[in-house]
């Protein structure tokens, strides 16, 4: 596990910006080697803005989009096409204008009726199928993984009590009763979220900068004092966001 480092920037445009500029050097970085690059996704405010900037950005020519694989660490349970889905959103905003190829980009289940636990064990089996030999508890080694964090500390759909949290036997997890709309959802666990190189929380907000300040205080059992990194853990903030951490 790494030690979290913070960035600090301005404001959430510049925020999401710095983000956006990161994200492509790691993704030419991880391709420079040969390989697929292996991103997991997230979803809110910030994100569009993120995966928008990097969509108009001149650099992302040096990216080869088809030797990237996208994944997610959440979802909201919704049909297909909703705008409340993170699939949706990272469409609009990034996937629909670069050479992605499809196949790579593994999208949560959508609600068809078949039940969110259907749902949970699919992804959990599409990450098994793509997870190497070598990658732990069935899941493929992440190279970026991003993650907001809610004003209660909670990170993906792992909320503060409730029970979804504390799955640990299998990489993804149905999640009902979230205390933010819509109830029902799809997350990945703890322990599919301890499986990348690097973590990122992206944060943005004085409503979240109490979250932000118990997660790093190093005593919290808030759901985002848990994921970190294997090589590299970021927690790349807004001034709002920072409000409440020790400058000291």
């Amino acid at each position: 596990m790494s030690e979290p480092s913070i960035l600090i920037n301005r404001d959430a445009e510049g925020l999401a910006h710095a983000v956006a500029a990161r994200l492509i050097t790691k993704l030419v970085d991880v391709q420079s080697s040969g390989g697929v690059a292996q991103v997991v996704l997230t979803g809110g405010r910030v994100a569009a803005v993120v995966y928008r900037a990097v969509a108009e950005s001149p650099a992302r020519s040096a990216i080869d989009w088809r030797r990237v694989e996208f994944w997610w660490g959440d979802e909201r349970f919704l049909p297909e096409g909703d705008p409340e889905r993170n699939e949706t959103q990272a469409w609009d905003a990034l996937l629909s204008h670069v050479d992605v190829d499809p196949a790579l980009v593994h999208a949560m289940p959508a609600d068809t009726g078949q039940g969110a636990e259907a749902a949970a064990a699919a992804y959990a089996e599409t990450l098994a199928a793509t997870a190497g030999v070598e990658d732990g508890d069935g899941v493929p080694a992440f190279d970026v993984l991003m993650l907001g964090v809610g004003p209660d500390g909670h990170v993906a759909s792992l909320f503060p009590e409730n029970p979804a949290r504390v799955v640990v036997e299998t990489s993804t997890v149905a999640v009902y009763d979230s205390p933010k709309p819509p109830p029902t959802r799809v997350s990945l666990t703890f322990p599919a979220l301890a499986n990348s190189r690097e973590t990122w929380f992206v944060v943005s907000g004085e409503d979240k900068a109490e979250a932000v300040a118990d997660a790093l205080s190093g005593t919290s059992d808030l759901p985002a004092a848990i994921p970190t990194g294997i090589d590299r853990t970021l927690w790349i903030l807004d001034e709002a966001a920072a409000s409440r951490l020790s400058r000291g």
